[in-house]
This record gives structure tokens, C-alpha cells and sequence, in this order.
């Protein structure tokens, strides 16, 4: 089932939405409620790199997220996902793969050389 044509469609996705509490429990809830206020962000350059930044539910904090290799420098990404395997994602990389997905993501261009910091966690990677 293609995600981003049954949300236009229809606008909502009860089934998908069961599904994915069942899968990522609580951390549905949370990566919705981002999505809902708009906090992702799909940053790309002319070389075709991408990288996703979330705002976190503080609002005061910035992640990079990166849904190809499902990786997000947050401290409940490293401890639950990482260091205790309770959880698939996090929040912010889920909210990154389902903004994506529903064709929701803000989107801004940036240059090669900036991509080239925020890959490299100078810049951008938490703030």
C-alpha cells in the first residue's frame, strides 16, 4: 500500500494508524504529534544528498536525522534503540520516514558545503 496516495486520498489512515501504535507504541503518538506540528524538515543539496532535521518537542532542540541508514543523535535514539533495544526508532526519526512518507515534510535547499557540515555534525546536528 502506497502511504502517501491513501493520506491524499483519504486523508486519514485508522488502519495504518493501529499499525503503527501496535509496532512503535508510545513513540507513534510522539512522532505523529511532529508531524502535526510541521517539525520535520527534508534538507537537500545539488549533489543529492539528503538529511532530515527535526525539531524536538521542546522546540528548542534540533536533530539530524538520517532514514537511510535509520540513524538520530537524540539521547532516546542511543539508549533505547541502541544501547537497550527496546525500540526500533525514535520519535524523530520516525516523524522524519512519516512526514516523508505522507509528502509532508518542509523542504529547503542548501548548498553542497553546508550539507558537507551538517553531514559532519558541525553544524545542524543538534542544537
Amino acid at each position: 500500500m502506497d502511504l502517501q496516495r491513501t493520506y491524499s486520498e483519504t486523508n486519514q489512515i485508522p488502519d495504518l494508524l493501529i499499525a503503527l501504535r501496535f509496532v512503535f507504541g508510545q513513540c507513534a503518538l510522539q512522532a505523529l504529534d511532529l508531524v502535526d506540528q510541521r517539525s520535520v524538515t527534508c534538507l537537500s543539496s545539488p549533489s543529492g544528498r539528503k538529511a532530515f532535521q527535526v525539531l524536538g518537542g521542546s522546540g528548542r532542540l534540533l536533530y539530524t536525522c538520517f532514514t537511510s541508514c535509520h540513524y538520530c543523535p537524540c539521547p532516546a535514539f542511543s539508549f533505547s534503540v541502541l544501547r537497550r533495544n527496546e525500540s526500533l526508532m525514535c520519535k524523530h526519526l520516525l516523524a522524519a520516514c512519516l512526514s516523508q512518507a505522507m509528502g509532508l515534510c518542509q523542504q529547503e535547499q542548501v548548498s553542497d558545503q553546508k550539507m558537507t557540515h551538517i553531514l559532519s555534525g558541525q553544524t545542524g546536528a543538534s542544537t
